[in-house]
């Protein structure tokens, strides 16, 4: 892992970690799978919905990782790294504090969820994503469910195959009142 990105991570050093955005992305590209496997670790601790400086860490990793990803289009290579941190935030509460204020999970799944399925057009991707996706859809973030049903109907536009067998899990999440998945997929 560059040097940097390993001090940010492993210290969670937060003085530090705006300079990560100054690094070539091809310099961090190489170790962006084990950047976010560091990331995992820090956001599953037991303290991390209470760590300030913990979670504008992982932010600003995020946003520098998912950034690389794009600018390189290493997509492919990163994407189960990816994915399995999306993953882990099903682990944890995603439902909102209060009306404007997600949790530090549902952060980061919003940031992770928006790099993967804007590929929506590479199907090794989506094929991986997609079982993740709609997971999402039953764990009361009504914020996170609306943007995955935009993202989930490119993928269908794209790939409609991949989407057929979670169709009992799409109906339910609409049959449960989520009209912008209906609004997505119905009309």
């Amino acid at each position: 892992m560059h040097h940097l990105l390993r001090l940010v991570l492993e210290q969670k050093d937060l003085s530090r970690a705006g300079e990560l955005f100054s690094l070539d992305d091809s310099e961090i590209e190489v170790c962006l799978s084990e950047a976010l496997e560091q990331i995992k670790l820090i956001s599953s601790s037991p303290d991390y919905q209470m760590n300030d400086n913990d979670q504008a860490v992982v932010e600003i990793c995020i946003t520098r990782i998912t950034s690389a990803i794009r600018e390189t289009e290493s997509i492919e290579k990163h994407g189960k790294a990816l994915i399995d941190l999306w993953e882990s935030c099903l682990e944890h509460n995603l439902k909102p504090f209060c009306k404007d204020e997600d949790t530090p999970h549902a952060k980061i799944a919003s940031d992770i969820m928006s790099c993967i399925l804007q590929n929506y057009n590479r199907p090794p991707i989506i094929a991986l994503a997609v079982p993740v996706a709609v997971k999402f859809l039953q764990r009361g973030n009504k914020e996170l469910c609306r943007n995955l049903s935009s993202y989930l109907s490119l993928a269908a536009i794209s790939k409609a195959e991949l989407l057929a067998e979670h169709t009992e899990s799409i109906v339910k999440s609409i049959l449960q009142g989520k009209k912008y998945l209906y609004n997505t997929f119905c009309v």
